[in-house]
């Protein structure tokens, strides 16, 4: 089976930092689209960033609320992907999951969350105010 592990979240100080970490088991976490998504309380989820392989190369995708201030990678050694987040703000705080569509997501599609099949169980992060 496919499975999706977050770890890395906590509470952190307005312009502070955390690198999230998504472990990935029962596949090849470097042939996949890998998404990391967000909900705050009260708010609806939101996609923050996706890795994707097309052909040789590697494409990242970021929501603008998180441009330049977040960055996704990965460690094909370790089979996790990485979102490690700096600068972060009150309006960061949420739970995080990572997701995997069981294949590759072009385009806009990254960003929908019903393409995606595999979940983790979430990681909090919470910015005080």
């Amino acid at each position: 089976q496919l499975q999706l592990v977050e770890s890395g979240g906590g509470l952190v100080q307005p312009g502070g930092s955390l690198r999230l970490s998504c472990a990935a088991s029962g596949f090849t976490l470097s042939r996949y689209t890998i998404g990391w998504f967000r909900q705050a309380p009260g708010k609806a989820r939101e996609a923050v960033s996706c890795i994707s392989i097309t052909g040789p190369s590697t494409t990242v995708y970021y929501a603008d609320s998180v441009k330049g201030r977040f960055t996704i990678s990965r460690d094909n050694a370790k089979n996790t992907v990485y979102l490690q987040m700096n600068s972060l703000k009150p309006g960061d705080t949420a739970v995080y999951y990572c997701a995997s569509p069981g294949g590759v997501l072009f385009g806009s599609r990254w960003s929908e969350s019903s393409q995606y099949g595999t979940w983790g169980q979430g990681t909090q992060v919470t910015v005080p105010s």
